[in-house]
């Protein structure tokens, strides 16, 4: 150990020696090691804050929605009753089976009014979080109950501070009482997604206020490992119900939940490896550097030799030298790229919610790059270094 630590005091001596040169090779190390740790960290916290929201939805059911593009969709419309009757085809294969629909309708309170989605809730498939207030259940689903959720972006544009909860709205000019009001989501883009201005009442509500078809059915599969073979039983029993030419798109919400965070992880890991070519182009770097370095030293390789220094003390000398640049580098590389990655989980926290960055990952992936660029790309001149004649190099 003291050996190797006498090598790198040396090592370090020699590159301060030449500190101009010495920062400029540094410069692609900086460069690769930042931008792989920038694209990697920001990747992965995104993925993972994806995941987490998305979560916090609960079961994500399979999706069937009539087929736009076949020729008389208007023949395909599905019906309040097909879910009695999809789920009683499906047997054992599902939990349940719901209708869904999505109405743009009026709701007032007071002076104030606004045009919001009114969604279809049941009392079996709506997890998400409540700031105040009970979740729809089975009573008001039975009765058909005039009751209704809002968003906090609804509460706050028709009630102003005041708790909404137990207040009446009218919605589509019948009135329904407040009985809850979600949790805010975390990240603008999921309450993009999610709807922030949104109200939800009884799919039976909302059936007997508007009878016409339903938008789509949600399928609960018993089992997500048969999700596949809920999915061809849904497409079967509604083509059985609405005939044979009817078509439909039966998606499984969570394989697309999966396919998407796949996709996320996908680019993430081509992004990384455009950083990683601007590491080789360092190593590269590091390597010219060290060659250039070795020439300029033959008589010093030469006067080491011929007073007892062996092969491997000439090789050890010169790479630690390849690996101090390569650490200094990556070190600083490391640190820039961990600043942006903080910058950029701050950002994407507002965007898509709280995010969970590996910074302990993050720190060993550089500092393992970093030494294995300096060790692969330091070693041909530390091999010539070692194999120079003494003789020829005390003459040059």
């Amino acid at each position: 150990m003291t050996r190797l630590l006498a090598y790198a005091a040396e090592a370090s001596a020699a590159l301060w020696r030449n500190r101009t040169r010495s920062f400029l090779t540094t410069l692609g190390m900086i460069i690769g090691t930042a931008s792989i740790i920038a694209v990697f960290g920001i990747s992965k916290g995104a993925t993972s804050g994806i995941a987490a929201t998305f979560a916090s939805f609960g079961q994500l059911p399979i999706i069937a929605i009539v087929d736009p593009t076949q020729n008389y969709p208007q023949f395909a419309q599905m019906q309040y009753r097909d879910a009695a009757r999809v789920r009683a085809e499906l047997g054992d294969l599902a939990d349940y089976v719901l209708p869904y629909s999505d109405r743009k309708w009026l709701v007032r309170y007071g002076s104030k009014q606004q045009y919001l989605d009114v969604q279809s809730d049941g009392d079996r498939y709506d997890t998400g979080a409540l700031q105040e207030g009970r979740h729809i259940n089975l009573d008001d689903v039975e009765s058909a109950a005039h009751v209704t959720l809002i968003t906090p972006d609804v509460e706050k544009a028709l009630f102003g501070n005041v708790p909404a909860t137990g207040k009446d709205v009218r919605i589509n000019g019948g009135r329904f009482t407040v009985i809850g009001v979600y949790s805010p989501l975390s990240g603008s883009f999921f309450n993009t997604f999610a709807g922030s201005n949104t109200a939800a009442i009884p799919y039976s509500t909302l059936h007997a206020i508007d009878p016409g078809p339903i938008d789509n059915l949600l399928v609960y599969p018993k089992s997500a490992a048969q999700a596949d073979e809920v999915i061809a039983a849904t497409r079967k029993a509604l083509q059985h119900i609405h005939g044979p030419h009817a078509q439909y798109f039966v998606q499984n919400g969570a394989a697309q939940v999966q396919t998407f965070e796949k996709v996320l992880a996908i680019i993430g890991t081509g992004l990384a490896a455009i950083g990683g070519v601007a590491l080789v182009v360092a190593g590269i770097g590091i390597m010219n550097i060290m060659l250039v370095s070795v020439t300029e030293r033959t008589r010093e390789i030469g006067i080491r030799k011929s007073i007892g220094a062996s092969r491997n003390d000439i090789a050890l000398q010169f790479l630690m030298e390849a690996l101090l640049l390569a650490l200094a580098g990556g070190g600083t590389g490391m640190l820039l790229g961990l600043l942006i990655t903080i910058g950029g989980a701050e950002f994407i926290s507002k965007t898509i919610g709280t995010v969970i960055i590996p910074y302990v990952l993050i720190v060993a992936i550089a500092i393992a790059f970093s030494g294995a660029v300096g060790m692969l790309f330091g070693m041909y001149p530390a091999w010539r270094a070692a194999n120079m004649d003494p003789i020829e190099a005390l003459r040059s």
